[in-house]
């Protein structure tokens, strides 16, 4: 159920709905490097959506931990496919200290999800950007 609050909050869901017109594609989350949900989807709760965002960042931080193994700084990190039996989870940088994330199905395009994530990340410039919380 949506409230008041989550609605106030959720001011860039409907972007993130946009980015799940296409088919196979289950729900998508916008979150801060720290882990904090910005934004979600129609389709998931807002508790779901927070527990995932904090399971999401931890996955980028180990993604651009292991940037030096393909002999890339962490800062070159853009993109991380998850497999599983059942779908993909899809985790793309979204602007500085922004991530998004998308669940899909085992039957999606993968290429069209990354592609449809570019775009959106594209299309949203500034808005996706989220500011560290504390600056160095």
């Amino acid at each position: 159920m949506s409230t008041n609050t989550d609605a106030t909050t959720n001011r860039l869901g409907w972007m993130l709905d946009q980015a799940l017109q296409m088919p196979e594609t289950l729900y998508a989350v916008l979150l801060s490097a720290d882990g904090l949900l910005m934004a979600h989807s129609e389709g998931i709760n807002r508790d779901d959506a927070e527990r995932t965002a904090a399971a999401v960042s931890g996955l980028q931080s180990l993604a651009r931990a292991t940037g030096e193994f393909c002999r890339q700084p962490a800062e070159q990190w853009r993109q991380t496919l998850v497999e599983f039996d059942g779908g993909f989870v899809f985790l793309t940088a979204a602007g500085e200290g922004a991530y998004v994330a998308v669940s899909t199905t085992g039957r999606v395009d993968v290429e069209g999800v990354s592609s449809r994530m570019q775009e959106l990340v594209q299309r949203l410039g500034q808005e996706l950007t989220a500011p560290p919380r504390f600056p160095s």
